[in-house]
């Protein structure tokens, strides 16, 4: 299997060729959150938000503002939480900007068909109304919304890097950041502020966290939201093999700063920190809008490794500017055996007791990263032999 996930991601490894972003996303872009929403599901019967499942090898435009999450037609980018439901083996999916071309790169491979998430950060396109999504195989997709980007206006939200921190680890000592593990079918609410290492401050609106679950078994599915709200009918991960599986999620603080969490079987729960939303400051950041690039396949260049490894990535070929501050990235690791972890962070610091992803089972694995940088490089790090791409979609600068 995992020989075969190798030549399937080929496919998305070549590079990209992509008609210039529309103006509006090359300005400085601030977030707004709604309430986790299901925008998309092709499950539910045939229509513009929902089915027929996407046919292999064809693509399929979703006007997101006309679904019922409440998004202004202006939205210039889209934070949102893509799950796959293949009908068998899924080489990869794409998303993109509709109007722009399909890029030759993946946001999410499934070569053994279970259902999977992962986070993005996507640029509207036609007007800002639609994004595109492309199937190599049929699946079904989902598509949860948890805000929006638009120009700098007095309301909208700015970006503050954090190095990145473990907030909470059930598989500690009991806790209220800690154990126990979380009982299946049961809310369990976790105080964010109270990780008072992690210097988060209380005018913190949102949190820009990586979220994993180690199950007990398997794990039909997680969600997080903010506590003190009604449980929203999203979903956050999916875990149905029961392997460590972890996704990036953008999560509004709630009563008392706290975020809830709900299983719906056992499972132990990390929670690292990388940044947070807050009204504008100094040393906010905005998003500003890159085309989709590769930045790194070890693939095409020392190959696979293990340990410690620093990327350059203002000084690749992919053009993001010596300004950025944060990048958002696409991170996609094909190991050659089981992979404990692989960890991203600010190159120049030390590495972090954080993890980005997990492949313990040894299949391909993708995860949304917002990593922060002071130098324009990261260092990433694998804890066993693996291949590592990075993709880059945009970035935060002041």
């Amino acid at each position: 299997m995992r020989n075969m996930c190798r030549s399937l991601i080929l496919v998305v490894a070549l590079g990209l060729t992509m008609a210039a972003l529309p103006a509006a996303a090359q300005q400085a872009l601030r977030f707004t959150p709604v309430t986790p929403c299901r925008v998309v599901d092709t499950r539910n019967p045939d229509g513009t938000f929902g089915g027929p499942a996407i046919r292999g090898g064809t693509s399929r435009s979703f006007p997101l503002p006309e679904g019922a999450c409440d998004l202004p037609l202006g939205s210039t980018a889209y934070s949102l939480n893509v799950t796959v439901v293949p009908s068998g083996q899924l080489g990869y999916l794409t998303i993109w900007p509709t109007g722009q071309q399909q890029p030759l790169i993946s946001i999410m491979n499934s070569p053994d068909g279970r259902v999977k998430a992962n986070a993005a950060i996507v640029l509207s396109g036609n007007g800002g109304a639609a994004v595109s999504v492309y199937a190599s195989d049929t699946t079904n997709v989902i598509l949860d919304v948890n805000g929006y980007f638009t120009p700098v206006n007095d309301a909208n939200l700015t970006f503050y890097a954090l190095p990145p921190c473990r907030v909470a680890d059930t598989r500690g000592p009991d806790g209220p950041l800690g154990g126990p593990f979380l009982a299946g079918g049961m809310e369990r609410d976790f105080p964010i502020l109270q990780a008072t290492s992690c210097n988060i401050p209380s005018k913190a609106q949102l949190y820009s966290l990586n979220i994993t679950a180690v199950p007990h078994s398997t794990l039909g599915y997680l969600t997080v939201w903010p506590a003190g709200h009604p449980q929203p009918l999203v979903s956050t991960l999916n875990a149905p093999t029961g392997t460590n599986t972890a996704n990036a999620a953008i999560v509004r603080a709630g009563l008392g700063g706290r975020v809830a969490t709900f299983p719906t079987d056992d499972t132990d729960l990390i929670i690292d920190v990388n940044g947070y939303f807050a009204p504008a400051d100094v040393g906010g950041l905005s998003l500003y809008g890159q085309t989709p690039c590769r930045v790194l396949d070890t693939r095409q260049g020392n190959g696979a490794f293990s340990g410690e490894l620093t990327v350059d990535v203002t000084g690749s070929s992919c053009d993001v500017p010596d300004t950025a501050q944060a990048f958002v990235l696409n991170a996609t690791v094909v190991p050659r055996g089981p992979l404990g972890y692989l960890t991203l962070w600010p190159d120049g610091e030390q590495q972090p007791v954080v993890s980005t992803l997990n492949a313990s089972d040894g299949i391909t694995a993708s995860n949304m990263a917002i990593v922060p940088t002071s130098n324009g490089s990261i260092d990433a790090y694998a804890s066993d032999l693996t291949n590592l791409l990075l993709d880059i979609s945009s970035y935060f600068a002041p």
